[in-house]
């Protein structure tokens, strides 16, 4: 620390802003020398290495911006090691690493000119962790100082924070514990706009979210003027390039061929308009290669590329000018809705949610807690009980495509889907079930993240999972007109989302938000966009559940025959080991006997499933049995004499709980010898009358059977 000069005798550039009460640096120079541009972000504990790497050549035969963007968790910036047995070494991304990677990628790519086809990839590397706040923020800061040095004609910077609501007041920064509070919102933006939104909510208000951009978008300022001067500082030497843009010739060409071919002609509901399309694509390329010949082959893509932009402004001609979508809708106006619950005979729950030609198929399990995932990240450890997991195979999309893992875009839509719901799900000891929930998009013709909500809500009521009240979610899209007007769109499809300017997802109940996603591809949105984005989807909400309320209007009051059932007891935690047993012989006895499935916590929370209520209520029987604890006034019957003694006997009234028969306390009449009136292995009734101060039980024949007699 302190250090001026690197190695090579170059000077190490640093510059500090004060940043949401702490001080925030950038720094140059001190690692990654062979890199395009390295930073090292530092903000508290947290520190963050940012680099990128950009190609000094465009790359032939790309359609689109090579650019990737990767969040790198190392367990030992928190001072970890995995807690996995077997694997020591960072692997494959978690599921956070690549949500985070999406959430730095999001308002970075829109900023690189369209056309620009050098490969570019930014690492953000997570050194060191500060666990009182999440370092994606400083990761977003760092990748964007690294491209603004590159010299690539990035149109930063781009700074991010993660708001919470905590007492009612906004805070930037907050821990994880005031996040789970009500709001975690992340919200990324430029020095004029807002580029990105991520929130999950427990039924915030819409004024609360507007609220909280508006907070966002101040507070990001300071991190966005620190990048400005570090590259001025740097002193940044610009990038040459070309951009990848169709050849003059081919776009009058093309151009002068759909000369009244669009338009009208072209507005249908879909499926319709989608064969149109597809019909007008396959003329142009029979009348090109007609007149090309054999050389067309080299430049279809070059034609196709024209033709895709040329309907892209076709549509937002068509709103712009005259207030109509692709398909003839209005602006505010909902596809087509339909659903239905049950439709899977051996599922726990499942449905089917379609909105025009988008349709997500949706099935639910439920498990006892044993089968939560376990959670081992550089930020988090313990149990994940809810899981939405999200699929769509190349078909739903009319392609032949190879089946894989899920990529990012399928763990960002099933995480979506599960940050929607997870605020209105029953708490772990109202409902002590795993929940996974699963949705197969069937089709795709836009916005099936918010398919997967809708029918994922109708999924779990159909389980029979008592939600606090059902969820519904809407993509609403915009277009700018060249004066600056925004034009506002509920409900977007495909067609829509290629050629707009914004996709905005949003979720809710009647009460409230619960979660919210914005992507912009223009340079930056204003605050009263958004807000009127939001109030227009409320309405849009609120017509989609509706119509869900008609298919399912609550949760099942039974859950499924081939549900497990879970029945939950509490032990002293000192008598767990009563129950399992040495070396677990007493639990697997239980549960090979009774067939149910048994989970313990450390708090003696005692967790017993099984389809068969018969199985539970024996393994219940079985466990109360180990861990009753004496109780004072009661009468234990028909339990076993276990020793004979000139003074009395010993009664066993619970497994390893044994208590004294005084021999005054044997019978009404008097007694001479114990052995007269009980011997070992007789069953006898006896009130326990006293423990004392040793823990030794009293017992009484007599007092039971005279209080028996009153009976």
């Amino acid at each position: 620390m302190g250090q001026t000069i690197n190695p090579f005798g170059k000077k190490i550039v640093k510059v500090e802003t004060e940043f949401c009460g702490q001080t925030l640096s950038l720094e140059v120079g001190r690692v990654g020398f062979r890199t395009s541009a390295s930073v090292l972000a530092r903000y508290g504990e947290t520190v963050v290495l940012g680099t990128a790497m950009v190609g000094d050549k465009p790359l032939s035969g790309f359609d689109y911006f090579p650019l990737s963007i990767d969040y790198e968790e190392k367990m030992y910036a928190a001072g970890k090691i995995s807690g996995s047995r077997f694997i020591k070494r960072e692997g494959r991304p978690s599921d956070d690493a690549v949500l985070i990677g999406r959430l730095i990628d999001r308002p970075i790519r829109p900023l690189w000119p369209k056309g620009y086809r050098h490969e570019v990839q930014g690492v953000a590397t997570v050194l060191s962790l500060d666990p009182d706040f999440r370092p994606d923020a400083i990761a977003m800061i760092a990748m964007s100082a690294a491209f603004m040095l590159t010299g690539a004609p990035f149109d930063g910077p781009v700074a991010g924070v993660r708001v919470g609501l905590v007492d009612g007041k906004l805070k930037a920064f907050a821990t994880a514990e005031e996040l789970n509070s009500g709001l975690d919102l992340v919200v990324a933006g430029t020095k004029d706009g807002i580029m990105m939104v991520e929130a999950g909510a427990n039924e915030v208000s819409e004024d609360q979210v507007v609220e909280a951009l508006e907070f966002g978008q101040k507070v990001i300022q300071p991190a966005i003027k620190i990048q400005e001067e570090l590259a001025k500082k740097v002193g940044v030497k610009t990038q040459e390039f070309e951009l990848s843009l169709p050849d003059e010739d081919i776009q009058k060409r093309v151009e002068t061929w759909l000369a009244g071919k669009l338009g009208t002609g072209l507005r249908a509901p879909y499926p319709e308009r989608n064969d149109i399309v597809a019909s007008l694509r396959a003329s142009m390329h029979e009348h090109f290669e007609e007149e090309i010949g054999v050389d067309f082959a080299q430049v279809r893509q070059d034609y196709d590329d024209v033709f895709t932009n040329a309907l892209h402004k076709d549509v937002r001609e068509g709103i712009v000018k005259e207030g109509i979508r692709p398909d003839g809708r209005k602006t505010d106006e909902i596809r087509t809705l339909s659903s239905e619950v049950g439709l899977l005979p051996r599922a726990h729950g499942s449905s089917i949610f379609t909105r025009g030609m988008t349709q997500a198929l949706n099935v639910v399990t439920l498990a006892p807690l044993s089968y939560a995932q376990m959670v081992d990240t550089m930020e988090k450890e313990g149990e994940r009980r809810y899981l939405h997991h999200y699929n769509a195979p190349g078909y739903t999309v009319g392609e032949v495509r190879r089946l894989g893992s899920p990529g990012r875009r399928e763990i960002g839509h099933g995480y979506l889907a599960e940050r929607a719901l997870d605020a209105v799900l029953p708490a772990e000891a109202d409902f002590p079930y795993t929940i996974r929930s699963v949705t197969e998009i069937m089709s795709q013709n836009g916005s099936t993240s918010m398919a997967a909500t809708c029918s994922s809500c109708l999924a779990l009521m159909d389980a029979g999972v008592p939600l606090k009240r059902p969820v519904s979610g809407i993509a609403m899209g915009l277009m700018l007109g060249d004066d600056g007007k925004p034009y506002i769109l509920s409900d977007i499809a495909d067609a829509e989302d290629f050629a707009g300017d914004m996709d905005f997802k949003v979720t809710g109940t009647t009460k409230g938000i619960t979660a919210l996603q914005m992507d912009m591809k223009v340079h930056g949105l204003k605050v009263d966009v958004l807000k009127a984005a939001l109030v227009q989807g409320k309405a849009g909400r609120a017509e989609i559940l509706e119509h869900m309320l008609g298919t399912m209007p609550e949760p099942r009051k039974a859950m499924s025959k081939y549900a497990p059932r879970v029945e939950a007891i509490q032990i002293n935690p000192d008598k767990i080991r009563e129950v399992i047993g040495k070396g677990g012989e007493t639990i697997n006895k239980i549960i090979a006997e009774t067939g149910a499935e048994i989970d313990i916590k450390d708090d003696g929370t005692v967790m017993i499933a099984s389809p068969n209520t018969a199985s539970i209520e024996a393994a219940i029987a079985w466990v109360k049995n180990l861990t009753e604890e004496p109780e004072v006034g009661r009468i234990y019957e028909n339990v076993p004499v276990v020793s004979v003694m000139d003074f009395g006997a010993f009664v066993q009234v619970l497994p390893g709980k044994d208590g004294l028969v005084h021999v005054s306390e044997m019978s009404e009449e008097r007694v001479e010898k114990p052995s007269d009136v009980v011997k070992e292995g007789d069953r006898v009734n006896v009130k326990l009358v006293a423990i004392d101060d040793r823990g030794r039980l009293q017992l009484s024949m007599k007092a039971a059977a005279r209080e028996q007699k009153k009976e």
